[in-house]
This record gives structure tokens, C-alpha cells and sequence, in this order.
């Protein structure tokens, strides 16, 4: 059994940028520090962030200091002749245990003028290094991988890894297929679970595992990996629904499967992201749906919801399903998890102000069912 208390920890936007990506990583201690980082999103674009800024608390959330900006570390760079910029988006901040260090993962993205290039431009999954002290995060760096033909564009984007006691790092990535396999399409995404070395100051990829992929919905994107009983677990994004698959390595699945609930019916879940909080044997999916009275919300992505996995039958208990954070008109499908103690996780996520098309980019319609830009802290505590 499990409460929950809903934290807003910032609230009100500017209606030209928004927060999104809000994503909490926790720093051990007593209490726990956790930082929580976030971007802004510029409103008339599509994906066009800016660099990372951090609020951070000391004190179990009674008090936040923050967004502070992190420009130096994150500022978009030169990448080419022709003026394009690179910057990093989709960041996710979580502690390593053996190093002592908060590391966070993400990938780049291109700009031309303030907005994504057409066509598939590069990508590369990043890190940076939080300095606890300082309250500063490093510069951010690629991790080198094999064969750049084949991981020409590649990334951990939203997703959740894995720490291994010996201080590897099971991280899961995706990259595009541009054609050149048998049966692909140009631009399909494929999932696997590379394995890399952390020294606490540099990510070194050692191998990967299982590539995952299906013809149809873009293929399987954003995977996150969860490890609970024994097993590991990986939750994937696909246009169409989203999938799990089980393995007993971190690095080697199964053949997904589509995500239902125990009585057999489809989750709902569908182009967009899950996550997942692990608690001792127990394992919980955080998710979207379609159903919940939910049609005015962009692609579903609220509210978000927590529920128990049968982890032997691969699905969702539906009587255990709970609203984690409600709706209020703006979508909730880019969010992190953190676990702040043995007995409590915090899930930040933040009110994403666009909205479904043609009036993609006016945040008033978001507003009028009361969404407001707020970051939320849902605080679940096991008893």
C-alpha cells in the first residue's frame, strides 16, 4: 500500500516558452537533496528547447531554490559550416551509487534558425555530472559508440536506466534504421540496452544487447529499464500502443509484447512514453491512457497514472490502477522518477502548454481547463 501527495513546486509561464521535461533525480542523505531539472520549450515550435536549468531541494520539499539556469553546461554549440547549433534535450538525472556522483543522460539535437532541420540529422546520446557542492552541472560530453554508420543517430532520451552494483550502467538507447536492412523502412527505431563503464567522470560503452524493433508505429523508442524479482524489464514507446518485453540480463529480451490489462483489454498507452518505480519485489508502471475522459488532451498524455505489473504475466492490475497526477487540460507524458529512501519515490513532472492541432501552439486552450505551467512533485510513500 502505497499514499500519495502532490507537490506543485512551480507554477506560471510567459505564453512564448514553457517548462517541460521536468525529470527529479535524488542525492542520498538525511534527508535526500533531490534536484530537478527542466527546459523551456519555445510555444511556436515543434521540439525547440533551451538549455537546462535546476530547482533543488534540501529539506523533503518544505522549501525550492530555483529554475537556475545552466547555460555554460548546456549551451547549444556550433556543429557545422553552415551555421546549424546542437543542443541537448530529454534529460534525465539519476544517482550512481558506486561513484557517489548524480549523472545525467540525454542526446543532442540540431538547430537551423531556431528550429529543427528537415529530414534525420545526427544525434548522440550525452552526459553531464552534477557537482553537489557547487550546485553546478559539467559540461556536457557524448558517449563514443561503434560503427557511426549504424548509430549515425542514436540516443537515450527519456529514458530510465539501470545501475549495476559494480558501477556499470545499464543504459537504454534508440537509433534510426536509414533503409539499409532487409524488411526495415527508412526511419524506423530500433531499442537495445548498452552496457557502459562510469569512473565518475567519464560514460564508456562496453557492448549492447537485444535490438528491438517492429515494422509498423515508427518501430519501439524511449525504452526504460526496470529491474525487480530478479528480472529486468523494459517498457517501449510505439505510435500504436506501448509494449514490455522481459529479460534476465539487462541486456537480452524477449519478443515485446503489447501492454493490456490483466483482464485482457489494451492499456490504452499509445506514442509516448512509460516509466517505471521499482519498490523491493513489487514493480509499478507510470503511464498514459486513452479512456479517461481525457479526448481534449494532446495524444492522451494525461493524467498520469501508477499501477501494479503482474510481473509473471507481463501486464497492468487494473484494480490497482490509481491517478498519480490529474489533468488540467495540458498533456503529463514527459516525466522522470526518483527514489528518494526505501520507502519513497518522487515522480516530477510539468504541464506541457500545447495543444492538439490546428491550435497546436495556443497555450490558452490548455488554460481553460486550468493548467497553468505547474511542475508537480507526486510524492508516493509505501507504508
Amino acid at each position: 500500500m502505497f499514499d500519495i501527495e502532490l507537490q506543485v513546486i512551480h507554477s506560471g509561464y510567459d505564453r512564448k516558452t514553457c517548462w517541460v521535461h521536468a525529470r527529479p533525480g535524488a542525492i542520498p542523505g538525511n534527508p535526500a537533496s533531490v534536484v530537478v531539472t527542466m527546459h523551456k520549450l519555445r510555444l511556436t515550435g515543434s521540439d525547440v528547447f533551451y538549455p537546462i536549468n535546476d530547482m533543488r531541494t534540501d529539506d523533503c520539499g518544505q522549501s525550492w531554490i530555483g529554475p537556475v539556469p545552466h547555460e555554460e553546461a548546456f549551451a547549444r554549440r556550433p556543429c557545422n559550416e553552415y551555421g546549424f547549433q546542437e543542443g541537448v534535450c530529454d534529460f534525465t538525472p539519476s544517482w550512481h551509487e558506486k561513484s557517489g556522483v548524480l549523472l545525467g543522460t540525454g542526446h543532442t539535437v540540431r538547430y537551423e534558425n531556431d528550429n529543427i532541420p528537415s529530414g534525420t540529422n545526427p544525434r548522440d546520446t550525452i552526459y553531464s555530472i552534477y557537482d553537489g557542492i557547487a550546485r553546478t552541472w559539467s559540461p556536457w560530453k557524448r558517449l563514443d559508440v561503434p560503427d557511426p554508420i549504424k548509430f549515425y543517430n542514436q540516443g537515450a532520451g527519456s529514458t530510465q536506466r539501470v545501475d549495476l552494483p559494480n558501477g556499470d550502467i545499464l543504459l537504454p538507447t534508440y537509433y534510426v534504421i536509414f533503409g539499409t536492412e532487409e524488411g526495415a523502412f527508412d526511419g524506423q527505431l530500433v531499442s537495445t540496452v548498452m552496457r557502459c563503464a562510469f569512473d565518475g567522470t567519464d560514460l564508456t560503452y562496453m557492448e549492447h544487447g537485444t535490438e528491438l524493433t517492429i515494422p509498423g508505429g515508427r518501430g519501439f523508442a524511449e525504452p526504460s529499464l526496470a529491474y525487480a524479482g530478479g528480472h529486468y524489464f523494459l517498457t517501449l514507446r510505439n505510435n500504436e500502443s506501448g509494449y514490455v518485453a522481459a529479460g534476465v540480463d539487462g541486456l537480452h529480451f524477449d519478443q515485446p509484447r503489447r501492454w493490456n490489462f490483466d483482464d485482457g483489454v489494451d492499456l490504452g498507452n499509445y506514442n509516448t512514453q512509460q516509466h517505471w518505480l521499482a519498490h523491493g519485489e513489487d514493480l509499478y508502471l507510470i503511464y498514459t491512457r486513452w479512456g479517461a475522459g481525457n479526448d481534449h488532451v494532446f495524444r492522451h498524455r494525461a493524467p498520469l497514472f501508477i499501477a501494479q505489473v503482474d510481473k509473471n504475466r507481463l501486464c497492468v492490475i487494473r484494480e490497482t490502477e490509481r491517478v498519480l497526477v490529474p489533468e488540467h487540460g495540458a498533456r503529463l507524458g514527459n516525466f522522470g522518477v526518483t527514489k528518494v529512501d526505501d520507502h519513497e519515490y518522487w515522480v516530477a513532472v510539468s504541464e506541457w502548454m500545447q495543444t492538439n492541432p490546428p491550435d497546436h501552439f495556443d497555450s490558452t486552450v490548455c488554460e481553460q481547463y486550468g493548467s497553468d505551467n505547474r511542475i508537480f512533485i507526486a510524492k508516493v510513500r509505501f507504508t
